[in-house]
């Protein structure tokens, strides 16, 4: 089956969401249980990300951009690598799980990058591989900053660590996907 955008509906991400905070509050009580979503749209494999937010602001965000695991599957450990492995951030703790909000991003297969004016900001989310470096930003972060195609760019390089123009170097691999989200948000 072709993956597209769209292609998940708005109960199947209310699902979803329930299965991420699920795997989070396991992590802290071992006494909550896990649904294990068994519908045939869960089991195939997708890359997904789970963006963790508490107050608005960013509290964590791990996920896996290539289709690796069924997608049940990547939403249970995305959920607990964004709530208590992101480096960036300390684990969560359990007075916590009544003020965090969680976002699933479902992504398509990211496909290579020829020309730069293939990018379209706000639709496009873009990974890069560069000397040993990576790095990945969803396609909803251009917009909540409102960057241009540019600012993009730069900020994808600054994150994978490398100097901001690093995007123009001749061996620079830039890939590009789009993401259906859903949000408690």
């Amino acid at each position: 089956m072709t993956e597209k955008i769209g292609e998940y509906s708005e109960e199947d991400g209310k699902k979803l969401l329930k299965l991420a905070r699920e795997s989070i509050e396991n992590e802290i009580d071992s006494n909550k249980k896990i649904e294990k979503l068994k519908e045939k749209q869960f089991l195939q494999a997708r890359g997904v990300f789970v963006t963790i937010t508490e107050n608005s602001e960013l509290r964590g965000c791990i996920g896996l951009p290539y289709p690796t695991k069924a997608l049940g599957e990547a939403v249970i450990d995305a959920a607990k690598s964004a709530g208590f492995s992101d480096p960036r951030f300390p684990p969560l703790a359990k007075e916590e799980l009544g003020k965090i909000k969680l976002e699933i991003s479902i992504l398509t297969m990211p496909e290579e990058v020829k020309e730069i004016k293939e990018i379209e900001v706000g639709e496009d989310g873009l990974i890069c591989n560069y000397v040993g470096y990576s790095g990945l930003l969803l396609p909803q972060v251009a917009t909540e900053y409102k960057w241009s195609k540019l600012q993009f760019l730069e900020a994808l390089c600054r994150k994978s660590g490398l100097p901001k123009d690093a995007w123009q170097k001749k061996d620079f691999k830039l890939f590009k996907f789009q993401a259906q989200i859903f949000s408690e948000l």
